[in-house]
């Protein structure tokens, strides 16, 4: 299976700065991808975790700091990174400048509905509360973690 998604066609969330790419019914259950861009010192997402899917990072501009496990790393442009299911992470811009990120899930449930109610948090016409409803729905499970939290001046 063949899937080409042209820049012009791809779905475009504004508030949240991300590009939907492609989901899961197109690649015949493979993967979900899409692109987000992060402002400087916007948080991307708080500690989460896939209990299925793996999730690939891959830095086309800027800086991602990024959590996994206990562990923080920064990415710089052309950074790789494979994050494997049930491993706790989150991300955030890094730097002044903005952060462009390729995302692809692997083995995961269709996303695009989730990015399009982040959507809706973002605009401020959901409430952020529905996201934990979703859980099980998107494979998108929220954690607590030390290190995220006391991130700050590291």
């Amino acid at each position: 299976m063949t899937v080409l998604i042209r820049n012009t066609d791809a779905e475009v969330l504004e508030a949240s700065g991300v590009t939907l790419l492609a989901d899961t019914p197109a690649t015949g259950g493979h993967l979900t991808s899409h692109r987000s861009i992060f402002k400087p010192g916007k948080e991307g997402a708080p500690p989460h975790l896939h209990r299925e899917a793996s999730e690939l990072f891959y830095v086309l501009t800027g800086s991602l700091r990024v959590l996994t496990g206990d562990d923080l790393i920064t990415l710089d442009q052309g950074d790789f990174l494979v994050v494997p299911p049930n491993t706790a992470h989150a991300f955030e811009a890094a730097g002044t400048t903005d952060a462009e990120v390729l995302f692809v899930l692997t083995h995961a449930k269709p996303r695009f509905d989730y990015y399009r109610l982040l959507e809706g948090v973002y605009r401020g016409d959901t409430d952020p509360s529905v996201l934990a409803t979703t859980s099980d729905l998107y494979d998108n499970h929220y954690v607590n973690s030390p290190t995220w939290a006391g991130r700050e001046g590291q």
